[in-house]
């Protein structure tokens, strides 16, 4: 597999359309970084890292409202590895109005876009969340 953060990202897309409680991924750093923004911002409920078994996985735990709904509308994979999207601190601003995510990987770590904009870091877009 190239891409784990696609991966992951179809993982937990598939997941909500389903209704599904829960979602299995591989384990990369870069991974649990980008859910421990995702969960900040209230897209998924919660996630921890099973390190039972010989391969690792992180078990995420997704939201959902009164009516069932997915607290995820859409999740997209923004730069991928034929096509790297790189955005300058000064072009960071709200996605979608300020209703979505922007997970930005910058030299601070990695940071939603409102974070990003605030502490001046630009860096590569890793996906989009609304």
């Amino acid at each position: 597999m190239n891409d784990i953060i696609a991966d992951s990202i179809a993982r937990i897309r598939n997941a909500a359309m389903r209704r599904k409680e829960s979602s299995r991924l591989l384990y990369s750093k870069t991974v649990e970084s980008i859910l421990s923004v995702l969960q900040t911002k209230g897209y998924i409920d919660s996630f921890k890292a099973d390190e039972s078994e010989v391969k690792r996985y992180i078990d995420v735990f997704l939201k959902y409202d009164d009516k069932g709904r997915s607290a995820i509308s859409e999740i997209k994979r923004v730069s991928k590895p034929g096509r790297r999207i790189y955005t300058a601190a000064k072009n960071v601003k709200k996605f979608k109005h300020g209703f979505g995510t922007i997970v930005i990987s910058t030299s601070k770590g990695v940071l939603s876009n409102d974070d990003a904009h605030k502490q001046n870091a630009g860096g590569e877009a890793l996906c989009s969340v609304w």
